[in-house]
């Protein structure tokens, strides 16, 4: 923080200057020594993170060198491909899954004179230094590498290189402001309950934006269209996703307009991207959104404790810990701005990759080979991904779950609530998922036997979240935005998104061998929905069994991993 406030007052002090990119930059990296004492798995985190970063990037710059010796088309197809997947990856992935590294808190300089847009490019600089942005940077140079081998003995090969050098730091730096642009701009309408549903909406179509895409490339692919392929890239060479990756191209064969006006459009979008992330930053990020004025509870007069049960669940939930747990976790998963960042991601997430999934399948059966195994891991995924937003559970009450261990709230009772709290939400979109697949797939007599796995790897999922929860829990930063992670927590959520990924697979695997083997018939669909059903059952409650008596040994130590630290 004095780092912080060295920079900020240079304008005042002797210095007589305003804060550099620098000044952000050595903040975070001293932010990032100390976060690093004393916190082992943060080290563990952080050194999976770097080891995957590594391996992708190594695979990047690989796949890059190979296209070298392919055809001029195919390597513009493959730029155009690559760099549209690298922008929007680091735009939806924050969204979906694995959020902003937050390090550099804004709320930390809400009182020093920072004006906006010093703070933006600030932020922007310390952004770059992490392992996601040196892995994309690293991966991503492989383009010129090829560039290199493809026009090094070109006339205007120097040029070409250099393009493409200046493709690679554009794209990105494209990438890391529409990320932090985008996760600003839905921190404040998450905030919001009036607009929460219209952040869903985009949020979905953002996400659904990703399967259209995917199904275009990989039709071109399989089916070896060259000029299907080609057409698609031109489209996107025209837009920011690719235009920066495919500037060597335009410069090799001397058409210097083209790669201007190209270069043109990278850069007035990330311009804009500027303006409105420095216009967003303060109202996403510090302040905080108002809901209108308060209204009276509706039933209020039968009693405080009936009213804060909701409606829907008056009558059938009785005010004991279990039902005020499930009650409190039912409101806050839709009143909570971090909660409801990640219900939206996991739940639009859970049923954009099973359709897709499934649809990939079919495509592969329509060529001879079988989906059944398709269909069986995509209902197992619709499963999975809902049980994930319990892999964390606790960080999400921080220091307030120290109301729940000096209440004595048994162990099991409080996995339990959570987890049927959470099954309030996500079995419905779950449920509609599974119609979705099978009517896409043009098989309805498939329909209990996809609920019979959706019930099996659900209760496998909860029970693997259950046990993650307590053994392996971690702080999430004090920041208004949703969306924020501490440094080493996207390594430490996608590490555990793995572990609970494989864990449930494992878990449910009997149930689904039973689908392959039974699946076929009618009579057999409607054994493994019983199955699936009992099974699913008996792992959640088997789960939160074990989880329970682990988490009333250890949660004042579960209290001190999830309080965040100053």
């Amino acid at each position: 923080m004095a780092l912080a406030v060295e920079a900020a007052t240079a304008t005042t002090t002797g210095a007589g200057r305003d804060p550099r990119a620098w000044d952000f930059v050595r903040l975070k990296l001293r932010l990032l020594r100390n976060g690093f004492r004393g916190q082992a798995w943060r080290v563990v985190a952080f050194v999976f993170g770097l080891l995957f970063g590594l391996w992708a990037a190594g695979l990047a710059v690989l796949g890059f060198s190979v296209s070298a010796d392919a055809s001029p088309d195919v390597g513009f197809v493959v730029a155009a491909f690559a760099g549209t997947a690298v922008v929007l990856g680091w735009t939806l992935v924050p969204l979906l899954f694995f959020g902003v590294d937050e390090t550099l808190d804004p709320a930390r300089f809400a009182l020093l004179p920072v004006p906006r847009m010093i703070l933006a490019r600030g932020m922007l600089a310390a952004a770059f230094v992490g392992v996601p942005a040196a892995a994309t940077m690293l991966g991503t140079s492989g383009l010129v590498l090829a560039a290199g081998r493809r026009f090094g003995e070109a006339e205007l090969g120097a040029a070409a290189v250099g393009a493409a050098f200046v493709g690679v730091v554009t794209g990105l730096t494209l990438g890391v402001v529409a990320s932090r642009a985008v996760t600003s701009a839905f921190a404040a309408l998450l905030r919001s309950r009036r607009v929460r549903d219209l952040a869903a909406v985009i949020i979905a179509v953002l996400a659904s934006s990703i399967g259209p895409l995917q199904w275009a490339i990989t039709a071109a692919v399989q089916q070896g269209s060259l000029d299907q392929a080609m057409r698609i890239a031109e489209v996107l060479s025209w837009t920011p996703l690719a235009a920066p990756y495919v500037l060597p191209y335009d410069v090799a064969e001397g058409q210097w307009a083209v790669a201007g006006l190209r270069l043109a459009i990278t850069l007035g979008t990330i311009a804009a991207l500027m303006w409105w992330w420095s216009g967003t930053i303060e109202s996403a990020m510090i302040g905080v959104a108002t809901g209108g004025a308060a209204k009276p509870v509706k039933g209020a007069g039968t009693g405080a404790v009936a009213a804060l049960i909701p409606r829907a669940l008056r009558g059938v939930v009785r005010p004991t810990a279990f039902g005020a747990i499930l009650a409190r976790e039912s409101r806050f998963w839709w009143r909570d701005a971090r909660r409801r960042a990640s219900l939206v991601s996991i739940l639009m997430a859970s049923a954009v990759l099973p359709i897709a999934l499934n649809l990939a399948s079919s495509g592969a059966a329509s060529r001879g080979r079988t989906s059944e195994l398709g269909f069986s891991f995509a209902v197992t995924m619709a499963g999975t991904m809902g049980g994930m937003l319990l892999a964390n559970q606790f960080a999400f009450d921080g220091n307030a779950y120290t109301a729940h261990l000096l209440a004595g709230v048994p162990g099991r009772v409080e996995l339990r609530a959570r987890a049927a709290a959470i099954a309030l939400v996500a079995v419905p979109v779950q449920v509609v998922v599974v119609v979705a697949v099978t009517l896409l797939a043009g098989t309805p007599e498939q329909l209990p036997t996809g609920f019979g796995m959706l019930a099996a790897s659900f209760g496998s999922a909860i029970a693997a979240a259950a046990v993650l929860s307590v053994l392996a829990p971690y702080a999430l930063p004090e920041n208004a935005n949703p969306f924020a992670i501490n440094s080493g927590g996207g390594s430490a959520k996608g590490m555990l998104a793995l572990v609970a990924l494989i864990g449930t697979l494992v878990i449910s695997m009997p149930v689904l061998v039973a689908a392959f083997l039974l699946g076929s018939s009618a009579a057999g669909a409607w054994l493994v929905l019983a199955i699936g059903l009992a099974y699913g059952t008996a792992a959640a409650l088997l789960g939160t069994y074990i989880a329970g008596d682990v988490l009333e040994r250890r949660g004042p130590e579960v209290l001190v991993a999830v309080t965040p630290r100053r």
